[in-house]
């Protein structure tokens, strides 16, 4: 049985809940140099969770949806690839497997499974753009991220008019793709409580997180992207080709946030609009970000961030801004930037430290015996 390094477990625990304890302070801070208690808001927030069980439901459901967008991104953080896009290739592979799923004539299960791989290409196709231009011209996937990033959102819009894709409500202005047969919903998980229920795609992405953990881990794949993401070179040298790593993990990466709109469209609004949440991909950069790309790392991440989007609703009844919360997540992204580099110096100096008493100590042991 592998023993646990005691020292590396507290060390990738370590940044995280520092990087929070961190953003929790600051926040308290400036709610008190504001004149306000600092310590209050929390207190609601924890309460108003705690208390709700519709409240528990739907934390739990956006939690879904954050992992899923969250995965994509750690994907192509382990090839050393920021991929920005993961937000325009979530909303338009949501709207394109919509219609999708709205025009084939297949049955209710039949007609998932089209709706989640057509959901898969598109994310995986539009993220290829990217790849490619990395790949073969070396353009910078931030860059053309970005860009592709507005381009989806203005092709979205052209694509709902009633001419093509959408569809207008009858005494609305509101475009959409129309309602998903109800056959093509799927079912979610019981909780007890009536009318509220858990996105039976969060089964899903416990799968995806377990599978995304053993490819990492478990296959040459897996070796091959982490060798490719540490040192270009060096896995070259051990016979990688590191400009098909990159296409293979941005394709992966927007594979998977393609999935990122699942939960939602097949769980609760069965129809895309104008109205689908937006910024949801770079949500999953933050959450990426605090769970070091660790699929439970990024499942404590999301829970967390998740909890501060529903629970902060109920600090607008209680005289706060429920932008305390978008405070917090945005002082959380900096605070986990210094943690990380924090904690890597000093793991740093104590790995130093080690190697020198290891060498302090052979030499000692080589001097007693030619004493001998």
């Amino acid at each position: 049985m592998k023993k646990i390094d005691k020292e590396r477990l507290i060390l990738a625990v370590a940044a995280p809940v520092l990087a929070v304890v961190f953003a929790l302070l600051l926040s308290s801070a400036i709610l008190l140099a504001s004149g306000r208690n600092p310590v209050e808001p929390y207190a609601l927030m924890v309460d108003y969770a705690t208390v709700n069980p519709d409240v528990q439901v739907l934390i739990v459901n956006r939690t879904t949806t954050y992992y899923l967008a969250a995965l994509a991104v750690a994907v192509g953080f382990r090839m050393n690839l920021f991929n920005i896009g993961v937000d325009g290739q979530y909303r338009l592979a949501a709207m394109l497997s919509a219609a999708v799923g709205t025009a084939v004539p297949l049955p209710g299960g039949l007609r998932i499974v089209v709706i989640v791989v057509t959901a898969m290409l598109v994310g995986a196709a539009w993220a290829g753009i990217a790849g490619v231009l990395k790949a073969t011209r070396g353009v910078s996937e931030v860059v053309s991220t970005i860009m592709l990033n507005a381009i989806a959102t203005a092709l979205i819009a052209y694509l709902l008019q009633p001419s093509l894709l959408g569809k207008r409500l009858e005494g609305s202005n509101d475009l959409t793709t129309g309602e998903l047969p109800e056959s093509a919903w799927l079912p979610g998980i019981p909780t007890g409580t009536p009318g509220s229920e858990i996105y039976g795609f969060a089964v899903v992405a416990v799968v995806l997180g377990v599978g995304y953990w053993f490819m990492l881990n478990r296959t040459r794949f897996g070796f091959d992207l982490r060798a490719a993401g540490a040192s270009e070179s060096a896995a070259a040298a051990s016979g990688v080709n590191a400009k098909r790593m990159v296409l293979t993990s941005i394709l992966l990466s927007g594979a998977l946030a393609g999935l990122a709109g699942m939960p939602l469209l097949l769980g609760e609004a069965h129809e895309y609009n104008l109205s689908f949440p937006v910024g949801v991909g770079f949500t999953g950069i933050t959450i990426a970000l605090l769970g070091r790309n660790n699929p439970v790392g990024i499942a404590f991440g999301a829970l967390l961030i998740a909890f501060l989007d529903v629970a902060s609703q109920t600090l607008d009844y209680n005289g706060y801004d429920k932008e305390i919360a978008t405070i917090m997540q945005g002082l959380i992204v900096i605070a986990v930037v210094v943690a990380y580099e924090t904690v890597r110096r000093w793991g740093l100096r104590r790995q130093q430290q080690r190697v020198g008493e290891e060498l302090a100590r052979a030499n000692h042991t080589k001097v007693k015996e030619v004493s001998a």
